[in-house]
């Protein structure tokens, strides 16, 4: 049976390799569905509070407490629709970040957060912001450029088809289209994105992981 470990099917992948990318999708499933989960809790409490929570935890710009909401704001959300409005991307996206790995997902989670939140503080328009949808456009953006970094041609094709069926959303880090929507939130968070990606990328040495 110790023959077996360094098998390699026809593919060129060993059994350890699909049982690592099956783990990951398990794993990547579990994390995204709780996160989402914790979300729509959030959302019930703060509907029941009378949407109190996005006073206090809310991110207020330019304000030396509101550096303290950077933490919180993506956990809240105006209202019902604009959480659904967030949740499937959110998931389709962490979790196709997610079969890299936990801790490339969490990089790219962290990076996207923080840019999201750091850019609306700095350049906000004033008024109080909440939502993940700063996440959703760091862990798109990653996802579009990680494969260049890479240089990973399985990953460079799954971002021309996540762009061919995605790519309308980046148009919501431009001013002129954002309406009531923080733009500010989508800029920060899809260059936190591209921050991370290009931090994560391998060395010469190091293997390229396709996924």
């Amino acid at each position: 049976m110790a023959g077996l470990t360094g098998y390699k099917g026809s593919d060129g992948k060993g059994f350890g390799d699909r049982r690592t990318i099956a783990a990951r999708a398990k794993g990547g499933l579990l994390v995204l569905g709780s996160f989402v989960a914790l979300l729509f809790i959030i959302e019930l409490f703060n509907a029941l509070m009378l949407r109190s929570l996005n006073r206090t935890f809310g991110l207020r710009p330019r304000s030396a407490d509101g550096l303290l909401d950077i933490f919180t704001f993506p956990l809240l959300h105006a209202n019902l629709n604009h959480l659904l409005s967030n949740s499937f991307p959110l998931i389709i996206f962490g979790f196709l970040v997610f079969l890299s790995g936990l801790r490339v997902f969490l990089t790219a989670l962290a990076f996207s957060w923080l840019g999201s939140g750091l850019t609306v503080w700095l350049i906000g328009n004033g008024g109080v912001t909440v939502g993940s949808s700063g996440l959703v456009f760091g862990l798109f953006a990653f996802l579009l450029v990680r494969g260049f970094f890479n240089r990973s041609w399985r990953q460079i094709l799954l971002a021309v088809v996540l762009f061919m069926g995605y790519g309308g959303i980046l148009l919501g880090v431009l001013p002129l289209f954002s309406g009531y929507v923080s733009w500010q939130a989508h800029l920060g968070g899809a260059a936190g994105g591209v921050v991370a990606a290009l931090l994560l990328r391998p060395r010469k040495a190091d293997a390229v992981n396709d996924f």
